[in-house]
């Protein structure tokens, strides 16, 4: 076999590698009861070497999840042990500091066995509506007030699911079929990966993927390296002011370009909040190395030697929050981290990084309760996004989760999940910051408990004190608000009430506008104007 063939050969099994995972992506879409994993693909999937190096990732999914998976996994084989891994065995966690980064995300490893050889490991990751504790929100003042915690620990062994294991979850949670349903969906996404991985290898004569995975690495490294030593040498230092919980936290970037990597320091951000608004490092992690990729290698595959040359460092602070540091909003800062990374890289690159979004989903989770007998109680999940920064050359995208990718949930599923009604859901006019590209518009969002119920619900938003910025001369994005329908404030983050009869109002940050207004086209202009983007 010729070089040349051979090199075909392995980028055709490459890609097979990739439709393996996103099958078993979207095995996890297809099964799971949760709607924030079923309608907004708040997931992700993965193949790992025998060492526990990603190998591939699916499209479906998340970078928080993918980039935390890709170190979770290593934790997993350290903990369990490779003496103590058979075949038909599945492992979970929901470690905020050895998982994803806080208790609501349920993180699965099982081992792929052909024969008796360990060949590698898939995992996955999904977002479940209910731990337990205090429910997804900022006012537990530690890790123990948010929920169950699941250490590393088998959920199923040779097969058979660990059943003291689903009485203590169902004994926990508030939702116990949504969520014990969930954790069978993530084991099925792994059998399907292995059962995919086994068949592909048979009918290719595999023994083991130590040759594909050396393909795949050498590659992506050479490739990732290059793209570096093209960057300028140099030390670029971005500042952001969010709202915080009670008062605003300052977030702190430093990026360092040196030969073969690229560094963030994370000093002089603030410190650790008594809130559930701490962010452990291996989240945050995840998205500086996101941001990094983006601007560096966007299509250059994800996978380890992809990952490795992207480094971050940090003492002690919101964004590196040590055990038992209250997590459960993890989010909210993690999703502003790849704002303050390209506000960095800005300076390094000009011309070449969009503005500032609305970063963080507005994600609202309602407990919904009757107020008269006979009513259903319920707790449900929405996400919802604002608007993304312009870009250099184009407009930014109106209503679209920038960082994290995750899609916006129907108002039909969401009233299909408990006693809800979403009276408005629209773009919100004049919400993107002008500038030769305008931001991308937020949303309104209205939405009142059905006739005969009241809800508590767990704000979890941000820029509402603090706009996102413009860039290269263009205009700040609208902040947010959120308020009853009466005219009530409510605060940005923690636990509120919606009484029987009165409306919730979000109005959803836009993004920042890119260059000079002056230089906005009259063309354009006329357009916001007929669609209705902008009202003056």
């Amino acid at each position: 076999m010729t070089d040349q063939t051979q090199e075909i050969r392995m980028q055709v099994m490459w890609n097979r590698l990739i439709s393996v995972v996103e099958e078993q992506a979207m095995t996890l879409l297809r099964t799971a009861f949760s709607t924030s994993v079923r309608e907004a693909g708040d997931l992700s999937a993965g193949v790992f070497d025998p060492q526990g190096r990603m190998l591939a990732q699916a499209v479906t999914g998340t970078p928080g999840h993918v980039n935390t998976m890709a170190e979770a996994v290593l934790h997993f084989i350290a903990e369990i042990g490779r003496q103590n891994m058979f075949s038909g065995d599945t492992y979970v966690t929901n470690d905020p500091w050895k998982g994803t980064g806080h208790l609501h995300d349920i993180t699965m490893v099982s081992p792929s066995f052909k024969g008796d050889t360990l060949v590698g490991f898939f995992a996955c990751t999904a977002h479940v509506v209910d731990v337990g504790g205090r429910g997804f929100g900022a006012d537990g003042k530690s890790v123990y007030e948010e929920g169950i915690q699941i250490p590393i620990m088998k959920f199923a062994e040779r097969g058979v699911v660990n059943a003291d294991l689903v009485r203590i979850l169902r004994a926990n949670v508030r939702e116990a079929n949504q969520v014990v349903g969930d954790f069978y969906s993530l084991a099925a996404c792994n059998d399907v990966g292995h059962q995919r991985l086994i068949a592909m290898m048979e009918e290719i004569g595999l023994p083991n993927l130590d040759a594909l995975g050396e393909f795949i690495f050498s590659r992506t490294r050479a490739a990732t390296l290059e793209r570096i030593a093209a960057l300028p040498r140099g030390v670029w230092v971005n500042t952001m002011i969010t709202d915080g919980y009670d008062e605003p936290v300052k977030l702190q970037a430093t990026v360092e370009t040196r030969d073969g990597t690229v560094n963030v320091d994370l000093t002089g951000t603030d410190g650790i909040s008594r809130w559930g608004i701490n962010v452990p490092i291996i989240y945050t992690k995840a998205y500086a190395c996101y941001a990094m990729k983006c601007v560096v290698a966007p299509d250059i595959p994800n996978n380890w030697a992809s990952l490795e040359p992207f480094t971050v460092s940090s003492p002690e602070n919101i964004l590196n929050a040590p055990f038992p540091a209250p997590v459960s909003l993890r989010h909210v800062f993690g999703h502003m981290v790849p704002d303050l990374v390209l506000g960095a890289l800005a300076q390094a690159l000009p011309g070449k990084i969009l503005a500032e979004g609305a970063g963080a989903l507005w994600n609202i989770h309602m407990s919904v309760k009757p107020t008269t007998p006979g009513g259903q109680r319920a707790e449900i999940l929405m996400f919802n996004s604002g608007g993304m920064g312009a870009r250099p050359q184009a407009d930014g995208l109106s209503a679209t989760a920038f960082p994290s990718g995750v899609m916006t949930m129907p108002i039909e599923a969401t009233e299909h999940t408990g006693p809800v009604v979403i009276w408005r859901k629209e773009l919100r006019p004049d919400s993107g910051g002008d500038g030769q590209y305008r931001g991308g518009l937020g949303q309104i969002i209205e939405i009142e408990p059905a006739k005969g119920h009241m809800m508590d619900f767990s704000a979890m938003f941000d820029r509402i004190g603090s706009a996102p910025r413009g860039r290269d001369g263009g205009q700040a994005g609208a902040s947010g608000t959120a308020t009853l329908d009466d005219g009530t404030k409510l605060r940005p983050k923690g636990w509120q009430q919606v009484p029987e009869g009165r409306r919730l109002v979000l109005h959803l940050p836009g993004g920042g506008g890119y260059g000079d207004p002056e230089k906005r086209s009259p063309e354009a202009r006329a357009d916001d104007l007929s669609k209705g983007y902008v009202t003056k």
